[in-house]
Formats: structure tokens, sequence, C-alpha cells
């Protein structure tokens, strides 16, 4: 019984850490931090932001494993809603940076001229969707 809970403590502990391990080696590599720093001129801060950054990704876990209630109100939520969504919309242009995504759809798809207007409108969709998303749990 208890070499059982060893091993899935074990198995556990080995998955969360390839999994985060891969997530932030994932995030240094897009450049996501060094182009923050070099966009706001404070490229000699990058091992602070990186830091920074672990120690986030480690403190939500840890409150979300242990299901410890932060009470900030809805005022806290939509200021924690809105620092997540700029991570998440900036993480993902970074990816799509790397990759080429919209240049290359643009051209297949021959809609360059309407390139401001595709932008706007997938970022109207992703904000819609999120407020129909939290809205609706209320």
């Amino acid at each position: 019984m208890w070499a059982q809970q060893i091993l899935l403590a074990v198995i556990g502990l080995s998955a969360g850490a390839a999994v985060s391990g891969g997530l932030f080696s994932f995030i240094v590599e897009l450049g996501v931090i060094a182009d923050f720093a070099d966009r706001t001129h404070t490229g000699d801060k990058v091992m602070l932001y990186e830091d920074c950054t672990a120690l986030g990704g480690v403190l939500a876990n840890t409150l979300y494993v242990f299901k410890i209630a932060i009470p900030a109100g809805n005022w806290g939520l939509g200021i924690f809603g809105l620092f997540a969504g700029i991570f998440v919309g900036c993480w993902a242009m970074a990816l799509a940076e790397i990759l080429n995504v919209f240049p290359v759809f643009m051209r297949r798809t021959r809609i360059v001229r309407y390139m401001s207007a595709f932008i706007i409108s997938l970022a109207a969709g992703k904000g819609l969707g999120a407020c129909l998303f939290f809205f609706q749990r209320w």
C-alpha cells in the first residue's frame, strides 16, 4: 500500500517537473521574455524576469494543487484575468511570429490587403469568446 503511494507520488512529481520544465523552456525559446526586455530597454534584467516567470508558475501551481483561495473578490478576479489574457496573448503572438503563421496563411488565402482587419477580428473574437465563457459561469 505504502509502496504504491510512494510510486504514484514519484511518478506525479516527475511528470509535473517534466511538463513545467518543457513549458518554461518553450517560453524562453520563443523569446517572449527577452523580447519584452528588449522593447522596454531593460535587457540587463532578463534573468530577473525569467526568475519571476518561473516563480509565478510555481506559486500558481501551488495555489491550484492545494486549492488555496485568495480573497480578492470580483475586482481581483478581473485584474487577474486581464494579466492572464495579456500573458497568453503575448505567448500566442510570439509563437505565431516564430512560425510565420499569419504571413503564410495570408498569402495562401490571398487576403493580404485585409491583414489588419483579419488581425483585429481575430482579437475581437478571442475577447468576445472569453467574455462569453466567463459570463456564462456567473
